[in-house]
């Protein structure tokens, strides 16, 4: 067998290991430059009595084009939604401190603390209560509303029992009831949460807000931010 000087017979070895971890690299996915190595080669190599029809061409480097763009779209798309990502968390951040209206009529007080509550009604009502609760389901201070339109109306509960004296420490909720088209109906109360801290990356990478009294919530389910404190 005839032997070339000067070439070294692992050289093709060599370059099919190199060749195959760029491929590796890439993760078998057949980039622009593979597409037209292969195109170039398939035209020096076919038959010239049975050239490849202009039209397939055409119609493989359309299909290509259109697989590469929706990849570049894709990876625009990720950028895109790793710069609202971050925007959301810059923006969660500088709640902390503020109040945040939440659907949920439960809340933690502290003695001597006072809680800001909103009533919620699709259509005029009268004959309105406000009833706090505690977590015995007693009543410790009730708040005679009267006639209420349609829509909202902030309150704001003082953190006194009937007796004038201050609430002790621990979790309540707002009961709110009245006379809607002449029927006893329960109202939808909502309370104002001051945000202690907020969780960038929580459960499904939503950003969570950790509530005064313990509890959480999503960014996306608040209702409204208030300008002040609880």
């Amino acid at each position: 067998m005839e032997t070339v000087k000067g070439t070294n017979p692992l050289e093709g070895l060599r370059w099919k290991k190199e060749e195959y971890k760029e491929v590796e690299k890439d993760n078998g996915m057949l980039t622009q430059a593979d597409f037209f190595a292969l195109l170039t080669q398939e035209l020096a190599n076919q038959d010239p009595t049975k050239p490849v029809d202009n039209n397939e061409i055409i119609s493989q480097m359309t299909a290509f084009s259109t697989t590469d763009g929706v990849q570049r779209l894709n990876d625009s798309f990720d950028i895109f939604a790793s710069s609202m990502t971050s925007s959301q968390a810059l923006q969660a951040s500088s709640l902390v401190g503020r109040s945040v209206l939440v659907e949920d009529n439960v809340f933690g007080m502290e003695e001597g603390q006072s809680i800001k509550g909103k009533l919620v009604s699709d259509k005029p009502a009268s004959n309105v209560k406000i009833y706090v609760e505690n977590i015995a389901g007693e009543i410790i201070q009730t708040v005679q509303v009267g006639k209420v339109d349609a829509g909202g109306m902030n309150f704001t509960w003082d953190g006194q029992t009937a007796e004038g004296e201050p609430a002790p420490e621990g979790a309540y909720r707002f009961r709110i009831v009245g006379l809607v088209d002449g029927q006893a109906s329960e109202l939808e109360a909502m309370t104002y949460r001051k945000v202690d801290s907020v969780t960038l990356a929580g459960a499904g990478g939503n950003i969570i807000l950790n509530l005064n009294g313990g509890s959480s919530m999503v960014l996306a389910d608040v209702v409204e931010i208030s300008g002040g404190d609880s």
